[in-house]
């Protein structure tokens, strides 16, 4: 079954938005190599405004097994003051003894996953964004792994790791755009990605959203 524990806050007078932006595309190479090879092209930009000095990254790590790319996200845990189930790559803020942002995702991913920190080979970033809540400038960066990583769910941030292929992302039946109204006349897309037993949406899935389209050559207006 699609969708899981995830509380949505979704206004009541929010209405359907528009199709995934690589629907009308008739095929798309969901390789590791091809996935490396779109984000090579291109570079990472700031969205939004950025009159913050916090700093947070995130580690979005991808592998290949069984003949298809996966992503690895994890669901967090029930106890947590804030997002509660909600879906979410490794990633947090950046502590004064990390040298950089991709130290930041690898301690980060070490900690939360158990991921070893000397497999990710990074191979592009998505772009950066400012988060509404905490004001923090996020720094998405893609990573390859050698392969299926051997990974442990630490209890203390995460409730479940989550294993996704790229193949199952991109199926008509599991992306949905949502218009959420702002209160201030404006409309916010919101996207979602309905997974077996949760639901990837928000910020993580406007990430995920942005991956694809590049992998896909697909302009998104989301990303403008």
């Amino acid at each position: 079954m699609r969708g899981g524990p995830q509380r949505i806050p979704r206004p009541d007078d929010w209405r359907p938005g528009g199709p995934a932006p690589w629907s009308g595309v008739d095929h798309v190479d969901l390789s590791l190599p091809a996935v490396e090879e779109a984000l090579a092209a291109r570079r990472s930009r700031v969205v939004g405004k950025v009159a913050t000095s916090r700093r947070s990254a995130v580690l979005v790590p991808l592998y290949e097994s069984e003949g298809q790319t996966w992503l690895v996200l994890t669901r967090r845990a029930a106890h947590l003051r804030s997002h509660t189930f909600e879906v979410s790559f490794p990633g947090g803020a950046r502590d004064p003894g990390d040298p950089d942002d991709w130290a930041t995702a690898l301690r980060e991913a070490n900690e939360e996953v158990g991921l070893d920190p000397t497999l990710p080979r990074a191979i592009g970033a998505l772009d950066r964004f400012v988060t509404v809540g905490s004001r923090s400038l996020v720094h998405p960066l893609v990573a390859a792994l050698p392969g299926a990583p051997v990974l442990r769910a630490n209890q203390a941030e995460v409730d479940r790791i989550i294993f996704v292929p790229l193949s199952e992302l991109v199926q008509g039946d599991v992306f949905r755009e949502e218009l959420w109204p702002t209160g201030d006349g404006r409309v916010r897309p919101v996207t979602f990605f309905e997974l077996l037993g949760d639901t990837l949406w928000g910020a993580t899935g406007a990430m995920v959203r942005q991956l694809l389209a590049i992998v896909a050559g697909v302009d998104d207006p989301l990303a403008r």
